[in-house]
């Protein structure tokens, strides 16, 4: 596919495992220059390896560093190495964060400091610190990687679902703010299989249990309408969509990628 990213500047946090590492191999493939940032450094270099493994890797328009994108001063670093190697930032994907597993009475003040700081600070922080350099582009656009339990929560994740509705909430603020020169879009994952699941198939109870049938019953115990797990790079080509000139008058919207788990109207 072509998304028409050929030389764009995109800066994707979270970017060594997962969603956000399909992202970076999309915004390669398609020819984009991109900054991946993530927290480990273990994972960075895995992430590196994988790309190379994969042929998307080009050394000479890829950049990945370690950074806490909710650490003000590492952000600022972040948008300067953007800056410095590439010349600004056309996109901003932020897509740090995972969920937190806690009824309302589990859930200590502790946190729930921890994880709104998490969820709201990964897109204050790096958004705050290259919004500078977005409002230079001629086609700017950040993608907020949320989770469709923003408009659907469940009750033994309260805390992370809490805070995914701020952030919700967050994108449609950003986006009339920052319009017309900066769009501001998010997608709405469930059912994705990301890290968080390939590490329970890891812990799964029945080793003998192969892992498209461990995944297969996942999928039927959620109720998927498609009745499958969804790929990190299916969510990817959501990302991707949202950050191309095809998207060009869409901002404030949240595109679910979710396999039909939504029950709204």
């Amino acid at each position: 596919m072509d998304f028409q990213l050929r030389d764009r500047v995109a800066i994707v946090t979270g970017g060594s495992s997962g969603i956000g590492l399909a992202t970076v191999h999309l915004l390669l493939s398609e020819g984009a220059k991109v900054v991946s940032c993530a927290r480990d450094p273990k994972k960075i270099e895995d992430s590196i390896q994988w790309l190379k493994d994969s042929g998307a890797f080009v050394e000479e328009r890829f950049v990945a560093t370690v950074c806490d994108v909710t650490d003000e001063a590492q952000t600022n670093a972040l948008a300067e190495t953007a800056r410095a190697r590439f010349g600004g930032a056309d996109i901003l994907i932020n897509n740090a964060g995972q969920g937190r597993y806690s009824t309302f009475e589990t859930t200590s003040d502790d946190d729930w400091d921890a994880e709104m700081r998490l969820k709201l600070y990964s897109v204050i922080r790096p958004t705050r610190a290259f919004l500078p350099l977005l409002r230079q582009s001629d086609a700017a656009a950040i993608i907020v990687v949320n989770a469709l339990l923003a408009r659907q929560p469940v009750a033994h994740m309260v805390c992370t679902s809490a805070a995914r509705a701020s952030v919700h909430n967050l994108v449609k603020s950003m986006s009339v703010e920052f319009a017309p020169t900066v769009r501001v879009n998010a997608i709405l994952v469930d059912s994705v299989n990301s890290g968080q699941w390939e590490r329970r198939f890891a812990d799964r109870p029945d080793k003998q249990q192969s892992r498209s049938d461990w995944f297969a019953a996942l999928a039927h115990s959620r109720q998927i309408p498609l009745a499958r797990m969804g790929l990190p790079r299916e969510a990817a080509a959501a990302i991707g969509f949202l950050a191309s000139p095809a998207a060009a008058f869409i901002t404030g919207a949240s595109l679910e990628v979710s396999g039909g788990m939504s029950k709204a109207a």
